[in-house]
């Protein structure tokens, strides 16, 4: 079913090892200790001191040492932390971790070891209404995004081409070019207004004015008022400047959330996403299509049938847009607090960088090898799943299938969407890439099912009243409810990762290059998909007479043929990927820093 645009998302990061020689906060298996850390410290071949014999050979190494020389000092200052360390974990070797539901640390990839994320309980009340914010700021921005993903049921249902769909699909891009602009987000700002305030404030004013707009010229674009043809691309147009906003929303949060959230709770962040995104998206998308649906409301909710439904899209715009003027008044008032996390001395400071360094960093983030290696083992993957997630609600509805009952399956699924991410945040643990590929198989599978379910979907049809049977609808439910729950692992799976990674330091330019290149690997090629998939069908057309227009038998849709080179596509790259991800998860965070 149509893929929910995974607007770049979001998280934010974990911190890794120190490399400085200040006070520093070095955690040991779950322990706190606040020690004077030497530049160097003796190390295993994984990056981290990972048990007593790598102690032990770090002190014999280091007291060999008799010379006087800095190197000398440096090293017999090495083997006193790692006796000190050594001590520490002596004392505490016999303390497990008691609470059976928080996630082990020991055992993970070099630098990615951290204290378990708290509850919302027992975090301190800052770190708990930030949560509240991040995830109200993230169901604003699910509305545009909604609204856009439901317009493509309205275009099918208006019997237009899958060209103007793929059209249409360009509407999604913002977020997967948003790495253009997001250096200016992150540097140009007023120190005095709020740094992430600068933007957030403009931006929603920018979305309220676009979407009241858009509401006045929407029955127009569609056809109804005054009839006519569907107008797709002066649609697609307005559609594209409330996703461009959105997307530009998404920068400054992104960024807002490495530093709103304590080091220890930063892994909330991905649960504040995909919560607060999957309610806007909810409501502006399954809560829109059921309104908007004369059938739906004439069935459900009025005694006396009307031939259109309680709400417009105009009018939905409307209103949304007089939301997003009042919440953002609200925000003026808010004061921009932060929690700083980072600590060390020879980190980026981008606080005084201006555009010019902002985009020298973003290109020396680029040139990262494991950046790379990893985003391109990522959009390959992510291209296997296209024809699974941006066809089959298209196929469906073009099958018969109502819009409103399809849209209607997110009350079903959606009370998942919102336990999963929180349940996945902090359970995903120190090698969330593993979790990825695990989910990837299960999905790809799901694409072939949901190939079989569109091709089986006219023996439900009812030839009395062109209706479906409630056990079709079952079947559905239970296929789109499956593929929720593994879309949803890997998303969470793939923004935890971001999150350990990422330098923080560098805003949100580094998450924003991560995000938005994944999501140009999902929305690219269901662009190409669209409006490739008519050429690519195998039909069989005559012409009865000259004076008549020709008819054509589609014998073999190229949904059916995408849908098999997709799956062979997945296969093929899941295999070659998975010991490269396990390589990736095993580096030390210093790869992962830009210097």
């Amino acid at each position: 079913l149509p893929s929910q645009p995974s607007p770049a998302t979001r998280q934010r990061r974990v911190a890794g090892n120190s490399r400085s020689s200040s006070r520093q906060q070095q955690r040991v298996e779950g322990l706190s200790l606040d020690i004077e850390i030497p530049s160097q410290v003796p190390l295993n071949t994984s990056g981290d001191l990972t048990d007593d014999n790598d102690i032990e050979e770090a002190d014999n190494s280091s007291g060999s040492t008799t010379s006087t020389s800095p190197e000398a000092e440096e090293a017999e200052a090495a083997s006193s932390t790692a006796q000190l360390l050594k001590k520490t974990r002596q004392a505490r070797s016999p303390v497990k971790n008691s609470n059976p539901h928080q996630p082990s640390v020991e055992g993970g990839p070099a630098g990615m070891g951290d204290l378990s994320a708290q509850s919302l309980g027992e975090m301190s009340s800052q770190d708990r209404r930030s949560v509240l914010l991040l995830t109200f700021l993230y169901v604003l921005q699910g509305i545009p995004l909604g609204l856009a993903g439901s317009v493509p049921y309205i275009l099918t249902a208006r019997k237009v081409s899958y060209t103007a769909q793929g059209t249409f699909s360009f509407v999604f891009w913002p977020f997967s070019l948003k790495l253009l602009w997001a250096p200016l987000v992150d540097s140009i700002y007023s120190a005095r207004f709020g740094r992430r305030k600068s933007w957030l404030i403009p931006v929603q004013f920018g979305l309220a004015a676009a979407m009241t707009t858009l509401a006045s010229y929407t029955d127009w674009l569609l056809g109804e008022n005054p009839p006519g043809p569907v107008r797709v691309v002066p649609l697609a147009a307005g559609f594209f400047s409330l996703t461009f906003l959105a997307a530009t929303q998404d920068i400054a949060v992104d960024g807002w959330a490495l530093t709103m959230l304590s080091r220890r709770n930063v892994a909330w962040a991905s649960g504040c996403n995909s919560v607060g995104q999957t309610a806007g998206y909810f409501i502006a998308y399954v809560l829109f299509l059921a309104l908007e649906s004369a059938d739906f409301c004439n069935t459900w909710l009025r005694s006396r049938p009307e031939p259109v439904g309680l709400v417009s899209l105009s009018g939905f715009l409307r209103f949304w847009g007089l939301v997003f003027l009042g919440t953002t008044f609200c925000l003026l008032f808010r004061r921009e607090e932060s929690t700083s996390n980072s600590n060390s001395s020879s980190e980026v400071d981008n606080d005084n960088l201006g555009v010019r360094e902002t985009y020298a960093i973003l290109a020396k983030v680029m040139r990262l090898r494991p950046v790379l290696l990893y985003l391109f083992c990522l959009c390959l993957l992510k291209s296997a799943f296209a024809a699974a997630d941006g066809m089959t609600g298209l196929k469906l509805i073009e099958a018969g299938v109502p819009k409103e009952r399809l849209a209607l399956l997110g009350v079903v699924v959606t009370p998942f969407q919102l336990v999963l991410p929180v349940l996945l945040s902090r359970h995903v643990g120190n090698r969330p890439l593993s979790l990825y590929t695990k989910s990837a198989l299960p999905r790809l599978l799901l694409g072939l099912l949901f190939a079989g379910l569109v091709w089986i979907t006219p023996r439900f049809k009812s030839a009395h009243d062109a209706s479906y049977p409630w056990h079709y609808f079952l079947l559905v439910t239970v296929a789109y409810l499956a593929h929720q729950v593994f879309m949803y692992a890997m998303f969470v799976s793939q923004m935890a990762f971001h999150a350990k990674v990422s330098d923080p330091n560098v805003g949100g330019t580094y998450m924003t290059l991560l995000n938005t290149v994944t999501n140009l690997a999902g929305s690219a090629p269901v662009t190409f998909l669209l409006f490739v998939v008519d050429y690519i069908s195998i039909k069989s057309c005559s012409t009865p007479n000259l004076e008549s227009e020709s008819s054509c038998i589609t014998l073999v849709d190229g949904y059916y043929i995408q849908s098999g080179l997709c799956f062979i596509l997945g296969i093929v790259v899941l295999l070659r990927i998975r010991a490269t991800f396990r390589r990736l998860e095993s580096l030390p965070l210093e790869h992962w820093k830009v210097t």
